[in-house]
């Protein structure tokens, strides 16, 4: 990305590295090293958002004239792409508006070119991802009625897809797009989603809507109603792991909020109680190795059967609930030497040491190696990704 007027990169790593390898005691940054290091970090900073300027400059221009350019799809694909890898900083992500790109980004969730419109909503996710301010942008800009533009209605399976991830990142602890959500008959467009036979397309729905029924149960009342019960029941069933847990977790929680009960799914001859029963089947079946991967299902399949029937399940009388490896917590050896120094220096040393101190001095314990290096420039805003299913985001779980 830098040119040959770009910071020394080559020499940037090699002065890290010599003040960071633990070889040398700490020593105070000379005046002359300091203003070096900062003048590199400030120029790889301002380089990112002229290039960032630069890619905004080309998304306003119009596909026509790209076209006539010879700018090809999978160049604009490109461009999407370094967008994106730029706006994973949060600084980066709030600039991009204040540049007077987040617009014509947002422009490209239309494009006619179904790869740049699902591009377009990966960008749109990777800024609005558990970074409020960015949320808020999008929302003013209109961004949620564009994506559930093409998480609706569009012809293409991975645009919609695309669009759901951005739509559960920019829901993600953002209560007046959640509302927005419902307003705009969000949950129709989940069932419908739901309906489909695109394994991706139902894990993102599914994880967006079990984060919805956990943060407000009132829309256990919207669900029951627009049928997800036996929707559920049957994805409980899919040969997909991620869709069958998803589907469980949700059934879990409508069941909890009497609705399974009320549509008579918990009944002697419902049709619930026979795919639990088949799950509890094919479990006991399981070799040793796929027993341990399907712990979370196993435990959400007993769950759900409790709170159906008021009874413990087939896989506690079978042993299965609970493996004897994950019976106990593996041994803590290292809590001892690392509690935060107020516990340590409050416990009482024979309960550190297992002895009597009274004796014995203890040697301090050394740690050995150089100490953390603090985050600089735009770093110490990055965020942790998780969503939705996208990125925290997510959360595939945010929901990507």
């Amino acid at each position: 990305m830098a040119g040959s007027n770009g910071p020394n990169w080559d020499g940037l790593l090699k002065w890290s590295l010599s003040h960071s390898d633990g070889t040398e005691s700490t020593r105070q940054l000379s005046d002359e090293d300091r203003r070096w290091f900062m003048e590199a970090m400030q120029a790889q900073t301002m380089d990112v958002v002229k290039r960032m300027k630069e890619i905004s400059i080309v998304m306003q221009t119009p596909q026509e004239v790209l076209e006539a350019q010879g700018v090809t799809v999978e160049e604009m694909e490109g461009l999407l792409e370094e967008l994106q890898e730029h706006v994973e900083s949060i600084d980066m992500a709030n600039d991009l508006h204040t540049i007077g790109g987040l617009v014509p980004l947002l422009g490209y969730l239309k494009n006619p070119h179904a790869s740049l419109r699902a591009r377009a909503a990966e960008v749109v996710s990777t800024i609005v991802q558990n970074n409020p301010k960015s949320q808020q942008l999008v929302m003013e800009a209109n961004g949620l009625e564009l994506l559930l533009s093409n998480f609706i209605s569009d012809s293409d399976i991975t645009v919609r897809t695309k669009a759901l991830g951005a739509i559960s990142s920019l829901i993600r602890h953002n209560k007046p797009a959640i509302v927005a959500f419902r307003l705009a008959n969000g949950y129709a467009a989940l069932r419908d989603a739901l309906s489909t036979e695109d394994v991706r397309f139902q894990r993102k729905a599914l994880y967006m809507m079990q984060y919805l029924l956990q943060e407000n149960t009132a829309d256990c009342n919207v669900a029951a109603e627009l049928g997800f019960l036996r929707l559920l029941t049957h994805l409980a069933s899919s040969e997909d792991a991620d869709v069958r847990e998803a589907a469980l977790q949700s059934l879990l929680e409508l069941t909890r909020a009497g609705k399974a009960e009320a549509a008579g799914l918990t009944d002697e001859e419902g049709k619930l109680r026979q795919v639990l029963q088949d799950r509890i089947t094919d479990i006991c079946q399981m070799s040793p190795d796929d027993l341990g991967a399907a712990k979370e299902e196993r435990q959400l399949v007993d769950s759900l059967w409790q709170a159906c029937y008021n009874e413990p399940s087939a896989l506690r009388a079978n042993g299965l609930l609970l493996l004897p490896e994950e019976d106990e917590l593996p041994p803590d050896i290292a809590s001892k030497h690392f509690e935060p120094p107020l516990r340590a220096w409050a416990a009482p040393r024979s309960a550190i040491t297992g002895s009597d101190t009274t004796d014995k001095k203890e040697s301090p314990v050394l740690l050995l190696g150089a100490g953390p290096v603090t985050p600089s420039g735009n770093s110490e805003h990055s965020r942790n990704r998780d969503s939705a299913g996208n990125l925290s985001g997510g959360q595939e779980g945010t929901i990507s």
